[in-house]
């Protein structure tokens, strides 16, 4: 009885580990990726740690703010695992977002990462949408913020971001993962390569192949840089 007890407790305690964790829990005090390395692992290999500076775990810059000159009057700079090799298995990452008057970050998902967003200036109306609901439809949480103000999207839902402001804002967030990834929805529906079938999707929107042709035949800015 004992031993199957032993065995239950175990197996939650693994289920709770493999629910709460978005990125593998680290085994040593780092490890630090080897960006240059041809071995394809989840996540990057470690560099040896009698080559590791202290570089590998700092960047500078997010002082200065992105580029807004794009037809979404918006730019994300990242700081994940790609610009700071320290990271690896860390699990956390930082973006930096500048936002013009008007300047939107649309609806996208990051599909490893829970985001916790601060205002640093400006006002944004932000927002995301919950998964399917159980009685059919989506709800949508939105809220207007100012500086100083702080909101968190849960890992894997379309969220954005839209300065309602006169004036430039700029927003800093934290993510729970080395790697967080970003699937901008617009994008990714309709300029994917290949294509999706419009056939695809004119039934999933409910609306003409030719409106499906005319949007696929658009150029879909990436504000993500």
């Amino acid at each position: 009885m004992a031993v199957k007890l032993l065995l239950i407790a175990l197996l939650a305690l693994a289920s709770c580990s493999a629910i709460l964790a978005s990125d593998p829990s680290p085994l040593q005090d780092f490890c630090v990726a080897d960006l240059q390395s041809k071995v394809f692992v989840n996540g990057f290999p470690c560099k040896n740690a009698d080559d590791v500076r202290a570089e590998d775990f700092f960047r500078s810059g997010l002082d200065r703010p992105g580029d807004t000159n794009n037809y979404l009057r918006s730019n994300v700079t990242p700081v994940n695992v790609n610009q700071i090799p320290g990271l690896n298995t860390l699990g956390i990452s930082l973006v930096r977002i500048d936002y013009g008057p008007n300047g939107l970050n649309p609806p996208h998902t990051h599909p490893r990462a829970t985001e916790i967003l601060a205002v640093i200036e400006g006002e944004l109306y932000v927002g995301f949408v919950t998964s399917n609901l159980n009685g059919g439809g989506n709800r949508l949480f939105t809220k207007n913020l100012r500086k100083g103000d702080v909101f968190v999207f849960p890992e894997g839902l379309i969220h954005f971001q839209f300065n309602t402001g006169k004036t430039n804002a700029i927003a800093f967030a934290g993510l729970s993962s080395q790697n967080p990834g970003v699937i901008t929805i617009a994008n990714a529906v309709f300029g994917s390569q290949p294509p999706i079938s419009d056939d695809v999707l004119a039934k999933a929107f409910q609306v003409d192949k030719n409106l499906v042709d005319w949007l696929q035949a658009q150029f879909w800015t990436d504000n993500n840089y």
